[in-house]
């Protein structure tokens, strides 16, 4: 099994997922190679909540230029995860 701080690699922080967390949906950059289980039990051990969904996407890097030169932005993977009703939040968020 791997371990769970491989798997989750940061938390998101924009408005949208800040407005998101009052419905207890957290977002988080991801292993590209972690699936739908893997990240909810990951989040699970990490943070001692309990799990009700998660939303996984790939998000494809940005073409960027410097002058004539061209180069692209890494691509990663995103996940939503949404907590029980009866699970307290993540304390990690809770100061931003």
């Amino acid at each position: 099994m791997r371990n769970p701080h491989d798997i989750i690699i940061k938390p998101v922080i924009t408005e949208k997922s800040m407005d998101d967390m009052a419905d207890g949906k957290y977002t988080f950059v991801v292993d590209k190679k972690a699936n739908k289980t893997e990240i909810k039990n990951a989040i699970e051990q990490i943070f001692d909540v309990k799990v009700d969904k998660v939303n996984t996407m790939n998000m494809n890097g940005k073409m960027k230029r410097m002058g004539v030169h061209q180069g692209r932005r890494a691509s990663w993977k995103k996940a939503i995860v949404k907590l029980t009703e009866d699970s307290k939040g993540i304390e990690f968020f809770e100061g931003m």
